[in-house]
C-alpha cells in the first residue's frame, strides 16, 4: 500500500519561505514511472496544482507560481520537497502531495494546513 505524508510548519510569516516535505512509503522510492506532485486548496476555493517532479529529476510548475516555486527530490529517494518563496496570506491553504499515474491521481497525502500570518 502506497502512502504519502506531508510534513512541515503550519505557520509561516509573510515574505518567508514555505517548506514542506512529502514522505513516500510502501514503494521503492520516487520512481520515474509517476509524476510526484504538490497541490493546494485555499480556504473556500478549489484545488490548485502547484507543480510536479517527473522522471525522477525534471520539474514542471504552474505558470502563476513558477517564479516562487521549487520542487526537488531528497537524496534518500523516498522524500520530495516543496519550497514556496516570498509567501503572502494568499498562500494560506491545505497543501497536498500526490502521485499521478498518467493523467489521474492514484494516491494522495492527507494534507497539511499552512497559514501565512504575522
Amino acid at each position: 500500500q502506497v502512502q504519502l505524508q506531508e510534513s512541515g510548519p503550519g505557520l509561516v510569516k509573510p515574505s518567508q519561505t514555505l517548506s514542506l516535505t512529502c514522505t513516500v512509503s510502501g514503494v521503492s522510492g520516487i520512481t520515474a514511472d509517476y509524476y510526484w506532485s504538490w497541490i493546494r486548496q485555499p480556504p473556500g476555493k478549489g484545488m490548485e496544482w502547484i507543480g510536479y517532479l517527473a522522471y525522477g529529476t525534471n520539474t514542471y510548475y504552474s505558470p502563476s507560481l513558477k517564479s516562487r516555486t521549487s520542487i526537488s527530490r531528497d537524496t534518500s529517494n523516498n522524500r520530495f520537497t516543496l519550497q514556496l518563496n516570498s509567501v503572502t496570506p494568499e498562500d494560506t491553504a491545505v497543501y497536498y502531495c500526490a502521485r499521478f499515474k498518467g493523467d489521474y491521481i492514484d494516491y494522495w497525502g492527507q494534507g497539511t494546513q499552512v497559514t501565512v500570518s504575522s
